[in-house]
């Protein structure tokens, strides 16, 4: 059995995807972009400013699910640039505690959708 989650506090899915899907006490996040929800503007001016942007997402999914920060498990990081890694990464680091922080990869790839530079996703457990 699965569960829906969307929540207006995130951007609105760009294709035929959710936001998350809880399955059982697992939630598995869509990959978030820097997607302003109340602009509807992308944030770019920055990649620290876009990354901030992509976790305030990830973190109103988490919440719409009742889950924080501290449930997730694993994250996938897909970067444009890995020249961008270590300023995504302070960014990131800011949302986790690093003795207890997630399991997690970081991909540098070709392009992203809407070409940003930076795309999340998390798997969090209740």
């Amino acid at each position: 059995m699965k569960t829906i989650i969307n929540t207006p506090l995130a951007p609105a899915p760009i294709g035929p995807y959710n936001q998350a899907i809880l399955s059982g006490n697992t939630l598995y996040t869509s990959g978030q972009i820097a997607i302003n929800v109340q602009s509807g503007e992308l944030v770019l001016e920055s990649i620290t400013a876009e990354t901030e942007q992509v976790m305030q997402n990830l973190k109103a999914v988490l919440e719409a699910a009742g889950m924080t920060f501290d449930q997730v498990i694993k994250s996938s990081i897909f970067i444009s640039d890995m020249n961008n890694f270590s300023l995504i990464n302070e960014v990131y680091a800011k949302y986790f505690n690093s003795e207890t922080a997630p399991a997690r990869e970081t991909v540098e790839v070709a392009n992203l959708p809407k070409f940003v530079n930076v795309e999340i996703s998390m798997i969090a457990v209740k």
